[in-house]
């Protein structure tokens, strides 16, 4: 087992910082304590799920592996930004599986595999963080042109609207609000320095804008007016 490392922490000077590691060590050291680490059962340890089973117990103790070496206590930053991608994700196949408008299913698609190959760079250590580089300029130019050609097929609202027009738009509607999340752990961990990409706060937002237009789209149709916010 390599040496454990610590969590990446954007802000060192905070007075908490070194809890994590803390606990991460003592975690770490009472493993150690219960566990047979032979040379087979270490080999089998490193690997992440190698009998396919539906789980592998190996988080059991408070901590997940990154794309890299090391492992961190599963409320850190970085992992709650791969979990909120996550969610964002399930959302959109939540939204997919319900969309009327042959546009919609394939642009949703699209973007969960996107969304797939983002959490990858997310989850990935700096140091391999380049390995698993996939979202850049052409993708988020992508999602804008989707989104300027989808806006000629609806009418944009000029006040706030209300969700539940349609099922696939609320759908949409509530991807939207997830994908919003998790541009904002995104930017969080940017501006700590814990990823490098700018691309991929981009992406996100460009998302929620398209979210945003197929609710609409959705709701046309399904036959349904899009609700204003005001009576």
């Amino acid at each position: 087992m390599g040496k454990l490392k610590p969590p990446f922490h954007g802000n060192a000077t905070r007075s908490s910082a070194a809890l994590p590691e803390q606990i991460l060590r003592r975690r770490y050291a009472r493993r150690r304590e219960q566990t047979d680490y032979s040379e087979a059962t270490r080999n089998q340890y490193i690997g992440y799920n190698d009998h396919m089973t539906f789980y592998t117990s190996k988080g059991d103790d408070g901590t997940t592996n990154l794309l890299g070496e090391g492992r961190v206590a599963k409320y850190h930053e970085r992992i709650e930004a791969v979990g909120t991608l996550d969610e964002s994700t399930a959302a959109l196949g939540l939204a997919r599986a319900q969309c009327r408008d042959p546009h919609s299913s394939g642009i949703l698609l699209e973007a969960q595999r996107d969304l797939y190959k983002l959490m990858a760079e997310v989850a990935a250590t700096p140091e391999n963080a380049e390995k698993f580089h996939f979202i850049d300029a052409a993708r988020v130019t992508w999602l804008e042109e989707q989104t300027d050609e989808l806006s000629k097929l609806v009418e944009m609202p000029r006040e706030f609207i209300l969700p539940g027009d349609s099922v696939a738009g609320a759908a949409l509607s509530l991807a939207r609000t997830i994908i919003r999340r998790a541009e904002r752990r995104i930017v969080e961990l940017f501006d700590g320095g814990e990823i490098k990409n700018p691309d991929l706060q981009r992406y996100l937002n460009r998302l929620s804008s398209l979210c945003f237009v197929l609710e609409l789209l959705e709701n046309k149709a399904a036959g349904q007016k899009t609700t204003l916010a005001k009576e």
